[in-house]
């Protein structure tokens, strides 16, 4: 049990440290022999440790990451910069010995067991010698922080100012000294920085993707993620009223912004509500069978293109979220074209793009399902990251075909009512994409949402259906760009009803059939720009406005306490 509540204990401690009190001798040569006493791979003990007291080499230390992270600060979306500003992200000089553990590769020779053809072993290695090291220096009563702000060239540096040679590398950088207390939970997690994933989360049986704990049954992970979707809270909304009632303005003269304001206290499930921010915006791509009967003028190449757009920030997107301080993260799903691993670009891809769906169904019922759970992670991926609003993105050449037959199949409207000219399409390949449309629905046989999503794509659209369904099961509102996010938002009420209750409609796309999504939802969108471009962009301009909702819950003043007399008192 001392174990465990070592384990449980254990914190990356960056503040409360006792600078004065120096650590002994004779307890740091126990936390170093703990550390020693890691497996390693062909027992090889890749490791040593640099132990740095000297307040000079220290403050030298101190002044490279300050370097690093300003470097880093300038990387961030202005929000998380502003989260980033209020962290202690080390304790150099708040401490009074640091421990460098280092790792050498080539240590054991040629033909280290378990090391051939892996080199990086040894680090992972070093990896189990660190932990040693915090756990023991836990039991200890010390603390730990780890300093990680070193990209390659602040690596270079910090190995010259340690004199380590060439082939040894820098693992892990540590601070280690007696704090006043340890904190009941990570210092990350108590500011809001990111959430702990829950053990359900990561644990999976027999395959990856089959969540359950020992003892359990495995579920899927759509079917537990609907499970935990209930109603908005009724009780924080009528609390959320009865204060918009009691601020200091005429009741009812922020019109729509008061009905918002009472969608996020009920999404809270409090009042007033946190101010929704950190956002992130996840684009989700995706490329499309039907794109070979002529439906769009665009080549199917410019998803993978757009993608590259996005990624390099060239997008609207980026430069709308650039604007608004807001992540954004491209989700691909079924792009056909390979694409290169970037930052920000997570390959969570099914198959490449859809079959399709005017001759049979765009995907299995399993693809379908398997693309839901794609959004589902990446809803709960950036919650746990610590955003409170999530935001719809979408690419893919053809995508509003897909989007049209979704959204007749739910709402019973015609393809000529719900197709729309999508990228900029003339007559006679809008009457062409009708009756493609019309054609697929008349087709469909069965109704659920997986069905759905089978019969006509895409993997973007079953991708936002489960950003959505991930959001709702978090209590996190979801901000829905335009008609391929009222699309994916129509399946998501189909497999989630309640789910509806966490999503805002940001704008009102020119696509006829984005009006009929809404209208089925009972959702008014915020904003009506004539915009049809998706990628997030109609989402995103309404952010301010969400925002600016749940902080004017929190922040005017009621009548009452600003000794306003009010006049109906």
């Amino acid at each position: 049990m001392s174990l465990y509540e070592a384990v449980h204990g254990r914190r990356d401690v960056r503040a409360g440290f006792l600078p004065d009190l120096p650590v002994a001798d004779d307890v740091l040569v126990r936390v170093l022999e703990a550390a020693h006493a890691a497996p390693s791979v062909g027992f090889s003990q890749p490791w040593d440790f640099v132990v740095v007291r000297d307040r000079g080499t220290r403050a030298r230390v101190a002044e490279l990451v300050a370097r690093q992270r300003e470097a880093f600060a300038a990387s961030l979306p202005r929000a998380r910069a502003e989260a980033f500003a209020a962290l202690k992200v080390e304790a150099v000089l708040d401490t009074p010995v640091n421990v460098v553990v280092t790792s050498d590769p080539t240590r054991g020779g040629r033909h280290t067991l378990g090391r051939h053809g892996r080199p990086e072993m040894a680090a992972h290695s070093t990896a189990a010698a660190v932990q040693n090291l915090w756990l023991a220096a836990r039991a200890e009563g010390l603390g730990v922080g780890w300093v990680s702000f070193f990209d390659d060239d602040g690596l270079r540096a910090l190995a010259e100012l340690l004199g380590l040679p060439g082939h040894v590398e820098v693992v892990a950088y540590l601070c280690v000294g007696h704090v006043r207390e340890f904190a009941a939970e990570p210092e990350l997690a108590r500011a809001g920085w990111a959430r702990r994933r829950p053990l359900r989360w990561a644990v999976h049986s027999e395959r990856y993707g089959d969540r359950a704990l020992p003892g359990e049954v495995a579920m899927s992970l759509l079917d537990e993620t609907v499970a935990e979707i209930t109603p908005a809270s009724a009780e924080a909304a009528a609390e959320a009223r009865d204060r918009l009632d009691r601020m200091t303005k005429p009741r009812g003269s922020l019109g729509r912004v008061e009905d918002l304001a009472v969608r996020l206290a009920a999404i809270a499930g409090q009042c007033p509500p946190p101010v929704p921010e950190p956002a992130a915006v996840a684009v989700f791509a995706g490329d499309h069978g039907v794109h070979a009967q002529g439906v769009s003028p665009w080549p199917q190449e410019v998803t993978a293109q757009m993608v590259g757009n996005f990624l390099a920030g060239g997008a609207v997107v980026n430069s709308f979220a650039r604007q608004l301080g807001a992540e954004v993260c491209v989700v691909d799903v079924g792009v056909a074209a390979p694409l290169d691993p970037v930052p920000g670009l997570l390959p969570r891809r099914v198959r490449a793009g859809t079959a399709d769906l005017s001759v049979g169904p765009a995907l299995s019922r399993a693809e379908a399902q398997q693309a839901v759970e794609v959004g589902i992670e990446v809803a709960r991926d950036l919650v746990a990251a610590g955003n409170r609003l999530l935001v719809t993105g979408d690419m893919g050449i053809a995508n509003t075909t897909a989007a049209a037959a979704l959204i007749c199949a739910v709402t019973g409207a015609s393809a000529a009512e719900a197709t729309g000219r999508g990228t900029g399409i003339d007559d006679a390949t809008l009457a062409l994409k009708t009756d493609v449309v019309q054609a697929a629905v008349d087709r469909l046989t069965r109704e659920d949402g997986l069905d759905l999503l089978a019969a006509f794509g895409g993997l973007e659209h079953a991708g936002l259906a489960g950003f959505v369904l991930g959001a709702a099961a978090l209590r996190v509102p979801v901000l829905l760009d335009g008609v391929n996010a009222g699309a994916a938002a129509l399946v998501a009420s189909v497999l989630a009803p309640d789910a509806i209750d966490y999503c805002v409609a940001g704008h009102r796309s020119a696509e006829p059939g984005h009006a009929l999504a809404m209208a089925h939802l009972g959702l008014d969108p915020l904003l009506d720009l004539g915009m049809r471009l998706g990628e997030g962009t109609g989402a995103l301009l309404a952010l301010p406005v969400v925002q600016g909702a749940a902080r004017a819950l929190a922040e005017v003043a009621t009548f009452d306490a600003a000794g306003v007399a009010d006049k109906d008192a």
